[in-house]
């Protein structure tokens, strides 16, 4: 036997000095985002919170339930009613051959309603108000209006009206409407009475 004893296992050669050089070499952080991520852990984990509850904020606020929107108002000749009251005076100073009668206008409902224009069918005859027009009337309220029938030319008016009407034209915030109202039987004989009474004097 020489002197020789047992060769001693070099620095690095134990399977110890492997694992732990291992373990060194896995434990430490590789490229610059894993670096900035172990120093910025909170801050990111914070961040991607935030982003998570604004994204499911917006998802609730656009899946939320909506209120009905409101009912559209109602076209103006839907809410408004025309009715015939009476012959009536004629006011002073107005020109001869003419004759005046009353109308009710209610508005039953919706918006304020303006009257804007007031027309009648026959060539031979015009018409004025009283209120003159534009006026408006709001709804629940009625207003009586005063027509004046002014006679230009006999031979251009009915000699016996059958179902006359008044053109009125009307308003409101949904539209504007050109609407005819037929005034009934009491209107046509007393616009043919005053017709007859103007046009063939000696008739009466």
């Amino acid at each position: 036997m020489s002197g020789v004893g047992p060769v001693e296992p070099g620095e690095g050669t134990r399977a110890r000095d492997t694992r732990e050089g291992a373990t060194a070499v896995l434990s430490r952080p590789r490229g610059r985002l894993p670096l900035w991520y172990a120093r910025h852990r909170r801050a990111a984990l914070a961040a991607v919170l935030a982003l998570v509850l604004i994204a499911v904020g917006g998802y609730l606020y656009l899946t939320r339930p909506h209120k009905p929107a409101p009912a559209a108002p109602p076209y103006p000749s839907q809410a408004v009613d025309v009715t015939y009251l009476d012959p009536v005076t004629t006011p002073k100073g107005v020109r001869p051959h003419s004759f005046s009668f009353a109308v009710d206008l209610s508005v039953d409902s919706g918006p304020p309603v303006t009257v804007t224009r007031i027309e009648q069918p026959y060539a031979g005859l015009s018409l004025t108000s009283d209120p003159t027009t534009p006026f408006r009337t709001r709804a629940g309220r009625s207003r009586t209006i005063v027509i004046t029938m002014h006679v230009a030319q006999c031979r251009s008016v009915p000699e016996r009206a059958g179902l006359p009407f008044l053109d009125v034209t009307l308003r409101n915030t949904r539209a504007i409407e050109v609407h005819s109202f037929i005034l009934g039987s009491r209107y046509a004989q007393h616009l043919s009475d005053a017709l007859e009474a103007i046009c063939n004097p000696g008739s009466t």
